[in-house]
Formats: C-alpha cells, sequence, structure tokens
C-alpha cells in the first residue's frame, strides 16, 4: 500500500468576528494614545487601552484604569475588558502614555494582536 499527500488550504489568520464600531474606536485610541470611557459590569470608567487582540475568537482590550466612578484607582494595573462587555464606548481627548506594567511580549498576546501601542513617543 502507498502513502498518499493531500493538500489542505492554509487557516485563515483573519478574526472570526466581525469587526464593530467599538473595535474601530479602540484601534483609534490605541493608535493616538488617547483614554477612553466606557460602562463595564455597570461601572463608568476612563481607561487607557494598550493593547487590542482576540481570545477564543472574541476582541478583547487590555488596559489601565485612570478613573472608575470618577475617581483615580488605588494602584496602576492592566485590566482586561472583553470589548462586548463595553457599552457607552467614546474616545476621549486625555492623551495617555504607556505604563511598565504592560508588557507588549507576553506569551498571551502571540498570533493573537490586532493592535498595540509602541513604544515610542507620539508626536501630537
Amino acid at each position: 500500500m502507498r502513502k498518499t499527500l493531500s493538500l489542505k488550504s492554509a487557516a485563515s489568520t483573519e478574526p472570526s468576528f466581525q469587526a464593530t464600531p467599538a473595535v474601530g474606536i479602540i484601534e483609534a485610541a490605541i493608535l493616538r494614545r488617547l483614554c477612553v470611557r466606557a460602562t463595564y459590569n455597570r461601572t463608568d470608567m476612563q481607561f487607557a487601552p494598550h493593547i487590542l487582540y482576540t481570545r477564543h475568537d472574541d476582541p478583547f482590550v487590555d488596559g489601565v484604569v485612570t478613573e472608575r466612578e470618577g475617581k483615580p484607582p488605588r494602584e496602576i494595573k492592566l485590566a482586561s475588558f472583553k470589548l462586548a462587555g463595553l457599552t457607552g464606548l467614546t474616545l476621549t481627548t486625555e492623551r495617555f502614555e504607556p505604563q511598565s506594567v504592560f508588557v507588549p511580549g507576553e506569551a498571551r498576546y502571540a498570533g493573537v494582536t490586532l493592535s498595540a501601542i509602541r513604544a515610542e513617543p507620539v508626536s501630537g
């Protein structure tokens, strides 16, 4: 019996979710380093998005919360948000600098990053 080879088409690297206005807002915020306002789990907040990526084909954003219910956070930490859970997402005019708590080379971002901030400063 002889072995035969078969050809399969390459798997698509495109995400299977539909691009939404929320994805566009987050991508613009990352590109321009602008904070966004949103409600997540009934909590109003402002955060600095650092990376947009997919997890199980759903879009997620990791960012640093700069304001929660009108008050600054007690500590600076990176938070993950599922885009589908963010409501009332709006771009602000408040600029941010990349935070050291964000490590773009982490294994969880490998191959699934849609947009991420760059280390060099952005001219205004």
